[in-house]
């Protein structure tokens, strides 16, 4: 069983709190904006760690490590148009009477069947 002095500093210590927490809610709007920042920078590097995340020592994904070497960028893919109007997308060049055109936009590799 907790002695008086015990229980009545556990009360001020709760009601500090509350106090404290009442008054960051009173005055949100001038603390908020400077917070918010740093408050979503945080939350995303506990939700989504990446490779910033990592200690100095660790290796890096992706990155070339002791040993190895580092694998060359992918080809960008390319859009061949051949005489019948269709359409495919590689990253070779393109086969004989097909034309090259640009590549707009975002594309989705899917795995060859």
């Amino acid at each position: 069983m907790r002695s008086r002095k015990e229980k009545a500093l556990w009360f001020l210590l709760a009601l500090v709190a509350a106090a404290a927490a009442v008054l960051a809610w009173w005055t949100a709007d001038q603390w908020r904006p400077q917070v918010s920042p740093w408050a979503e920078q945080a939350l995303r590097r506990l939700t989504r760690p990446g490779p910033d995340t990592l200690p100095a020592a660790a290796p890096r994904p992706g990155g070339p490590t002791q040993g190895t070497a580092a694998s060359p960028p992918p080809a960008p893919p390319r859009k061949c148009v051949d005489a019948q109007g269709r359409t495919t997308y590689t990253d070779q060049p393109c086969p004989g009477g097909a034309r090259e055109h640009g590549v707009e936009g975002a594309v989705t590799v899917l795995p060859a069947q």
